[in-house]
């Protein structure tokens, strides 16, 4: 009876380790499909992706150009308001003088004339003060 019992057991061994075997060949199968199909998606996606990254570094030169361009733009704006503001000022400094000299010369002249009616008038008074007292004393004068 040992006999059957062990022949039994081992027959259930051997149906165990097929059955395993035939899961794992399964498994290994079933991974195989898994890494297919994961290497036609990488593919796939990859396909997608190159012409992207071929647009975006197109873009990438492009804007780095547009940006040289617009860095010497801006350099050229900056000399040309650096050499326009010079100018202003060299400018306003020749027109502050010839307005100013002249100015001041009139001005000059106005005072000179000014002082001169000054000198006049106080001359004139001088000469009615002289005149009047002149009148007034002569009635007064006894003589």
């Amino acid at each position: 009876m040992n006999d059957g019992w062990s022949d039994l057991f081992l027959g259930v061994i051997a149906a165990a380790t097929l059955l395993m075997a035939l899961v794992q060949v399964g498994a290994v199968i079933t991974a195989l499909r898994l890494a297919r199909q994961a290497q036609q998606a990488i593919q796939s996606v990859h396909q997608d992706v190159k012409p992207l990254l071929a647009r975006a570094q197109s873009i990438t030169e492009e804007a780095s150009r547009t940006v040289a361009l617009a860095t010497a733009q801006a350099q050229k704006v900056d000399l040309l308001i650096t050499d326009l503001s010079q100018r202003v000022d060299e400018t306003a400094a020749v027109l502050q003088h010839a307005i100013m000299t002249p100015a001041r010369e009139g001005l000059a002249i106005v005072a000179a004339v000014k002082a001169a009616l000054a000198a006049l008038r106080g001359m004139r008074e001088l000469g009615t003060r002289n005149g009047r007292h002149a009148e007034e004393e002569d009635p007064l004068f006894i003589g």
